[in-house]
């Protein structure tokens, strides 16, 4: 499928979610945070923030910085973010990888579990460079390989299609990184376990946060009954003591900086 098709895919199946995302979005408040505690702490600051969805985090970044901006690929998540969030927020329609905004033009850029969605992630990293100012920083969460392997094992006990979305890893991104000349101050991952009323109630999360596509599937259209029944037959192996279905996520959480020479 070609990238553009792929980027139109994306930004339609978020858009689609954008009245139900908050609601589900436990994962994305938790990473959220953590980038939120980290930030430096200079008011007078230009922030960006990068794939910002329904402008949740843009609305907390407008209470402590005077310049806010938000980004994002889907016209309806900033829709929705233009009628929901601080007025003061300027939003922008566009494409991480070709970003409008002037060379060295911004202090801080922060992007919460966007970044996993650009491809080549080079690219991306580049054009993050290009507007941040000189010892400017980027920092941002991104979901890794291992990241719904509970779901992913339980359906290759039915076929070997693709049913989940696949990751980078952390050498991958460190790599991208590098490239793009961005200097690495941190770079962690670590699990996160988030629990389920049964697997039906993670699908429908995934679907809510506008997650559930998977662009390299190879049969088209919804699975049959029998292969769903197989498959949540096989999750119950997951089950906790508390008979909650858990399913981990890989986090990484970054935070680099454009040291000019």
């Amino acid at each position: 499928m070609p990238a553009e098709q792929i980027k139109r895919q994306i930004a339609n199946t978020f858009g689609n979610a954008s009245s139900s995302y908050d609601g589900s979005a436990r994962l994305q408040r938790f990473s959220g945070e953590l980038l939120l505690s980290n930030l430096p702490k200079k008011s007078e600051s230009v922030v960006l923030d990068l794939g910002c969805g329904t402008g949740y985090f843009a609305d907390v970044l407008a209470t402590q910085f005077n310049h806010v901006i938000g980004l994002d690929l889907s016209k309806e998540m900033l829709n929705f973010s233009n009628l929901n969030r601080n007025d003061k927020i300027n939003w922008l329609n566009a494409d991480i990888h070709s970003i409008p905004l002037m060379d060295n033009s911004v202090d801080i850029v922060f992007s919460n579990l966007a970044i996993q969605w650009c491809d080549p992630l080079t690219d991306a990293f580049a054009e993050i460079k290009r507007i941040l100012k000189p010892d400017g920083v980027f920092i941002f969460s991104s979901l890794l390989d291992g990241t719904l392997f509970e779901l992913k094992q339980s359906w290759l006990s039915v076929d070997t299609d693709k049913h989940v979305i696949d990751f980078s890893k952390l050498n991958d991104i460190e790599k991208s990184l590098h490239v793009s000349g961005l200097s690495i101050s941190e770079l962690e991952q670590q699990p996160v376990v988030l629990d389920y009323e049964n697997v039906k109630h993670l699908a429908k999360e995934l679907k809510n946060l506008g997650a559930s596509k998977v662009p390299k599937r190879t049969r088209k259209g919804l699975s049959g009954k029998d292969s769903w029944k197989k498959m949540t037959q096989a999750y119950d192996g997951y089950l906790t003591e508390q008979g909650a279905y858990p399913a981990t996520y890989q986090l990484c959480t970054g935070m680099v900086v454009n040291n000019h020479e």
